[in-house]
C-alpha cells in the first residue's frame, strides 16, 4: 500500500514583510517614505539653522525699532505748555487743559507698533515660508526690544525733559512743547502681539501642509495587523 498523498503546505507569504523593511541607519523607524520626518533628530542641523535664523530675526526686528522711534517723534502731536511766574517761582501749565494731544501721543505709538508688527511678521514669513518655535520667540523678543528702543529714542529726540528750564529759556507766557512721554506702557507689547498673531495666521493659511502617507507604507502596516492611519 502506498501512503496517502499529502499536498505540500502553501508557500509562506512574505509580501507583508517585504512591504515594510528595516529602515536604513539614520532614519526613524516609523516615518513614511517621502515625508522627510526621520532624516535628522531634534538636535540635528535643522534646529541649528532655525536658531541661527531666529538670532538674525531678533537683531533685525530690534534695529527696526530705531525707525519706529523716529516716526513716533515726527508724527506724534505736540502737547502745548506755557510757563508763568508765581510768587517768584516758575510754574508750568497745560495751555489747553481739554486737549487730547497726550492721548494722541500714545495712540500714534500704538498704531505705528501695530504696523511694524504686521510688516515684520510678513517679512519673516516670506523669508522662511514656515513657522517654528525659534522664529516665533524671535518675533516676540525682537518686537519688545524694538519697542523699548523706539520709546527711548523718541524721548531723546523730543523736546527737553526739564520743562521748568525750558519755560525759563523761552520766556513767560510763551508756548512750548512738552517732552514725549508714553503714558500707556502697554503699547510696548503691541508690536510683539501683532507679529505673533499675523505670523500665526499666515502660517495657517499659506504654510506647508503635512505630506500624505506613502501608500506602500500604509499597505505594509495593514498587512502586519496595524490599522492604517486616518
Amino acid at each position: 500500500m502506498t501512503a496517502p498523498h499529502t499536498p505540500p503546505p502553501p508557500p509562506h507569504d512574505q509580501s507583508a514583510h517585504r512591504a515594510w523593511q528595516q529602515p536604513a541607519p539614520g532614519y526613524a523607524a516609523d516615518a513614511p517614505r517621502g515625508s522627510g520626518l526621520g532624516r535628522y533628530g531634534q538636535d540635528g542641523p535643522g534646529m541649528k539653522t532655525e536658531l541661527r535664523e531666529a538670532a538674525v530675526t531678533t537683531v533685525a526686528v530690534t534695529l527696526a525699532g530705531a525707525l519706529l522711534g523716529v516716526l513716533w517723534w515726527w508724527l506724534a502731536p505736540h502737547v502745548p505748555l506755557v510757563g508763568d511766574v508765581s510768587d517768584g517761582s516758575w510754574v508750568v501749565y497745560l495751555k489747553d487743559t481739554e486737549g487730547e494731544q497726550a492721548v494722541g501721543v500714545d495712540g500714534t505709538f500704538t498704531l505705528l507698533a501695530l504696523a511694524f508688527g504686521t510688516v515684520s511678521a510678513g517679512v519673516a514669513f516670506l523669508a522662511r515660508r514656515r513657522g517654528g518655535v525659534p522664529l516665533v520667540v524671535a518675533l516676540a523678543v525682537g518686537g519688545l526690544l524694538g519697542s523699548l528702543l523706539a520709546w527711548r529714542l523718541g524721548v531723546w529726540l523730543g523736546p527737553a525733559q526739564d520743562v521748568v528750564a525750558h519755560a525759563k529759556e523761552v520766556g513767560k507766557g510763551v508756548t512750548f512743547s512738552a517732552p514725549l512721554r508714553l503714558g500707556a506702557k502697554g503699547a510696548l507689547l503691541a508690536w510683539s502681539l501683532t507679529a505673533l498673531v499675523v505670523h500665526l495666521g499666515l502660517t495657517a493659511m499659506f504654510g506647508p501642509r503635512d505630506p500624505e502617507p506613502d501608500p506602500e507604507y500604509q499597505q505594509g502596516r495593514t498587512a502586519e495587523g496595524t490599522p492604517p492611519k486616518r
